[in-house]
């Protein structure tokens, strides 16, 4: 039995399809691009623990930076690889590149004895509270 539907309705569903896919894979973000490394903060009563999953870069790929109360962590990885026969000709040339940045608001940190780690892909940031500041208050004595 044939369907009811018209040809070109079944083509779209059918580009639908590889759409779907697309962005299930890859889902959109604001600025076009694909998603930042996944983080986790959480509060650790006098300090936040800040933990950015970010597999398959060394320590010395990534940069932590603070500038005007915003961190800033960066990773960026080139990886080559060249196997050639006796001839020098090309079996297999692999390129792989990967570049990430996100930056975060540390009001409320004292961002002088921030501390950080890197184990089997995950960074993980100590971002001490500030202390609040206290106005002093004194008395005058009157001459």
């Amino acid at each position: 039995m044939y369907t009811m539907l018209p040809f070109n309705h079944m083509s779209r569903t059918f580009n639908d399809l590889f759409d779907e896919m697309e962005r299930s894979m890859f889902p959109a973000q604001p600025s076009g691009r694909l998603p930042a490394f996944r983080t986790d903060i959480r509060d650790a009563g006098d300090k936040f623990i800040l933990e950015a999953e970010l597999p398959g870069f060394d320590k010395g790929d990534i940069k932590l930076d603070v500038k005007d109360g915003i961190l800033t962590i960066s990773a960026q990885h080139t990886e080559n690889k060249d196997e050639k026969d006796d001839k020098g000709s090309y079996i297999r040339r692999e390129r792989r590149y990967g570049s990430f940045t996100r930056s975060f608001d540390i009001t409320g940190v004292d961002d002088e004895h921030i501390t950080a780690s890197y184990n089997n892909g995950v960074l993980e940031l100590n971002l001490p509270k500030a202390v609040p500041v206290v106005p002093e208050s004194r008395r005058i004595a009157i001459d």
